[in-house]
Parts: structure tokens; C-alpha cells; sequence
């Protein structure tokens, strides 16, 4: 079998988004209190334990449907008949140890890793500030992919720095500070078949990848080809880029194709990739990648577009798999 031709639909990255998209500033925005995030595909979302919500019962209704939607995480109300869940069960407060700016506006914070509380690679977690020193209408709660591999011994989020309440408390307060952490969530997670993997993504949209790469050739290898494109707007704003040229090197099968779409506003030399990801840039990487899944990780507008294109490419469906971010 041959690999399939891309039609040549581009696809933005995260902070360049096209004409018709949603203005980043409003892809950014949550609601007071909530965070949206969408999956599809296999990896898509799961209940969040036992005790279902109306609004949990809402997200995986319209996430059937095909939709985009936004979970209020604020405020929860049991469903008749079902058990509601326990808040020591699903919650532990968890203290920050470091900050460290891994690009331009773009910040991981780690955290002590609590015993006892196990995820895997690809997760999320929901992060609510405690009694901060100051808050604004989209409240005091967020949620992060994490950025951190399983192997290793904090818990790391890592996240554009908007001029909003939430982040300026992050940033400033002394280390020590404790924030209250409920999960993990997700179940985005590299395939167990022998097929390639394709792995697409925008900005901030790469951290779950991070965690998937460093967690599995911190293993061993990679048990199949996997090819990583990740678009930024300049190379300042290309986070954990010199690690996954790192980690490229230590395993032959991951290729790491970082591109940039708006170098003219970089003070720093290039002379990788240019533009967005396209039918042309993906045939001159994925020569002799046959029958490859597709992971997209990025805001919706993004997720969409190139779903949209692997679509009309010919791609079957179950073989994408996406995660949409936005309100963080």
C-alpha cells in the first residue's frame, strides 16, 4: 500500500490563525469558571468518574454529536440516581517547586509529584488556585495537559502567559505555594498497532506530545516510525524544541520537523521548514510512511483544518485522533 497524496489545504499555526478563524484572544478565552477541551478518535474523552454531572453528561452528548463545546467544571449538579463522588477521592493540594520559560511568553511550573497519584503519559489535570491574591472573570480554575513524563519526578504544566489573574498569580507567587489539582483525565496515548504515527501540532498544543515522547524513549525506543511536525510563528516560540532535537537523536525512529510561519517577525536565523503545515510539506516528509495514524493536538480552529484535510485526503476517520485546547 502507498502512502496517500495530501490535498493542499494549509494548516495555521496556533498563534497565526486564518481569516476566517475565531480571534486568538477569543480561542484563549474561558468562562468564568471552566476551561474547554475536545478529543476525538480513540483517544477521546472519558467519564470523569463515577458521579456524573449535568454538565459532564452534556460534554460527552454533544462530543458524540460531533461538536464543539464548553464544560462547566464550576458548577456541577448530580444527576438523580447516580453517586455523586467524593471530593478526597478526586482532589489533593500539591506544592509549586519551579518556574521556567521554555519560549517566548511561554512558562512550565512544576510541581511536587504526590505519591499515590499515578497517570500516564497524554493526560490532563483541572488546577484551581488557592485563596489567591487576585482573581478576574474567568475565575480560579484551569486545565492543563501535562507536560511532565510519568518517569519523571514532578508534575509540569506549561502554558502561554496571557495577561489574566490566573497566570500573574502563578507567576509570582513565592514556591511553596500550593494549588488544589483533581484528575488525571484524557486518554491520549500513542497506538499499540505497528503502523507509523503522524503527530501534528500548533504552539502550545505540543505539550501532551512532549509527555508521550519523553515518557516512551525514556523507556527504550519507539516501537514504529513517528514523525513530529510542530508549528510556531517564530523559533522563539517553538517550546522544548532543542529537546525533541535531543530526543531525535537518541531514538532513529521519532523525525522532529519544527516549521515557522511568520520568520519576518524573528530576530533569530532559520534554515528549517517555512510556513504552515501543508500538502507539500507533509509529502516531503512522509516518503514511504504507509498506512500512518494521526494525532493533531492544537486550539479548534487548527484541530479542524486539518482533520478537514486528511478527511479529503482519503484518511479514514479512526485513524485521526485529536485534541482540541482553548481557555487556557
Amino acid at each position: 500500500m502507498r502512502a496517500k497524496a495530501i490535498p493542499a489545504t494549509a494548516w495555521p499555526a496556533s498563534n497565526d490563525p486564518p481569516a476566517t478563524a475565531t480571534p486568538a484572544a477569543s480561542q484563549e478565552r474561558a468562562s468564568p469558571s471552566s476551561t474547554r477541551r475536545k478529543r476525538s478518535g480513540s483517544a477521546g474523552a472519558k467519564p470523569r468518574g463515577p458521579a456524573l454531572s449535568k454538565s459532564v453528561g452534556l460534554y460527552l452528548v454533544l462530543l458524540d454529536c460531533g461538536r464543539t463545546i464548553r464544560l462547566d467544571l464550576g458548577e456541577t449538579m448530580p444527576i438523580p440516581g447516580t453517586q455523586a463522588m467524593s471530593t478526597a477521592d478526586s482532589s489533593l493540594k500539591i506544592a509549586l517547586v519551579g518556574r521556567e520559560m521554555v519560549a517566548d511568553r511561554t512558562m512550565s511550573f512544576r510541581f511536587e509529584k504526590p505519591a499515590g497519584w499515578p497517570y500516564r503519559a497524554g493526560q490532563s489535570l483541572d488546577m484551581t488556585l488557592l485563596d489567591p491574591p487576585e482573581t478576574d472573570a474567568e475565575g480560579n480554575l484551569r486545565a492543563f495537559t501535562i507536560s511532565s513524563a510519568p518517569r519523571e519526578n514532578v508534575i509540569q504544566i506549561t502554558t502561554r502567559l496571557r495577561d489574566t489573574a490566573f497566570k500573574r498569580v502563578l507567576q509570582q507567587v513565592p514556591l511553596g505555594t500550593e494549588v488544589k489539582i483533581e484528575g488525571p483525565f484524557g486518554d491520549l496515548h500513542l497506538h499499540h498497532a505497528a503502523r507509523p504515527a503522524v503527530l501534528l501540532a500548533g504552539g502550545i498544543g505540543i505539550t501532551p506530545f512532549r509527555s508521550i515522547l519523553v515518557e516512551t524513549i525514556g523507556g527504550g525506543s519507539l516501537p514504529y516510525r513517528v514523525i513530529l511536525f510542530h508549528a510556531n510563528r517564530r523559533p522563539e516560540d517553538a517550546a522544548f524544541a532543542d529537546e525533541f532535537r535531543a530526543l531525535e537523536r537518541k531514538d532513529s525512529n521519532l523525525a522532529y520537523v519544527p516549521t515557522m510561519t511568520a520568520m519576518a517577525d524573528s530576530a533569530q536565523p532559520w534554515d528549517g521548514e517555512r510556513g504552515h503545515i501543508d500538502a507539500a510539506m507533509l509529502g516531503r516528509h512522509l516518503g514511504g510512511v504507509v498506512n500512518p495514524i494521526y494525532y493533531s493536538a492544537g486550539p479548534p480552529a487548527m484541530v479542524e483544518a486539518m482533520r478537514a484535510t486528511l478527511v479529503a485526503s482519503g484518511v479514514d476517520e479512526d485513524d485521526i485522533r485529536t485534541e482540541e485546547f482553548s481557555g487556557y
